[in-house]
């Protein structure tokens, strides 16, 4: 007979295979940042030396008109369901139709990480970066796509009031750029806006997302117990198997004595 067993480790993996097949519903994409000092760079110091107050007065005024991301799991400005126009790539938008996102409580040195998610129906490209608002400010081309920048789904009016210490902050840039074809003329001149999640996540100790922490906790839970029944299951096996060898073993002996 055949004496074929699955070994636990082959066990474990049908198992972990099992647990982690389903159907791919949403697509997703992500940047990985370092939170700047707060402190006061030489260049932001030559600007306020240079009386640009007209400057940090407008970006300070464009920043109440945007979304607002914080890296609190307890708050729910830590992550974002909205709407983003996008565009097909042109010589005026390269990398699609850029959004602006403030992000706000980061802690110097903490490694972050930005997702971006949505549905596969929607079929999106998209292009993210991080940058400090004083280099906004001092680069004409990223201080133009913000003054451009009108959200597609207008934030909260009531919301938390804003640090006035920049320099834990960063500003997010998000292009969204369609990545579709077909014979529906409207569809090729006008994408429709692309409903999407934003999600803010810190690394725990700079090395791993803190929103996989639990997820990894159940897979070290699901592959201990996958192991133990594994082992019960090849165990109780193996004794199936032996008493089955040893009671072929006593007929055969009885059968041999007969024809004796």
């Amino acid at each position: 007979m055949p004496r074929f067993l699955p070994t636990p480790a082959q066990l474990l993996h049908l198992l972990l295979i099992s647990l982690f097949s389903s159907i791919v519903l949403a697509n997703v994409d992500k940047t990985i940042f370092l939170a700047p000092s707060s402190s006061r760079s030489a260049k932001e110091d030559l600007i306020k030396d240079a009386g640009d107050q007209q400057a940090e007065r407008w970006l300070d005024i464009k920043l109440q008109h945007i979304h607002t991301l914080i890296p609190d799991p307890t708050d729910d400005r830590s992550s974002l369901r909205t709407r983003l126009n996008r565009v097909f790539p042109s010589a005026h938008y390269p990398q699609g139709q850029d959004a602006w996102f403030l992000l706000e409580g980061l802690t110097e040195g903490q490694r972050y990480e930005v997702r971006v998610c949505w549905a596969a129906t929607q079929p999106t490209n998209f292009y993210m970066e991080t940058h400090t608002p004083t280099e906004v400010l001092t680069t004409p081309h990223l201080a133009g796509s913000l003054m451009e920048y009108f959200p597609a789904v207008s934030p909260k009016a009531l919301h938390v009031a804003r640090s006035k210490d920049l320099g834990s902050s960063l500003l997010l840039q998000v292009s969204a750029a369609a990545d579709y074809f077909t014979s529906n003329a409207s569809l090729m001149l006008h994408p429709p806006p692309v409903d999407v999640d934003i999600i803010l996540d810190p690394f725990l100790f700079n090395v791993l997302p803190r929103s996989l922490v639990p997820t990894i906790g159940w897979i070290v839970v699901v592959a201990v117990a996958g192991w133990l029944v594994s082992k019960r299951v090849v165990s109780f096996l193996v004794g199936e198997v032996v008493s089955s060898e040893e009671a072929s073993e006593g007929v055969e002996e009885t059968e041999s004595k007969k024809v004796r």
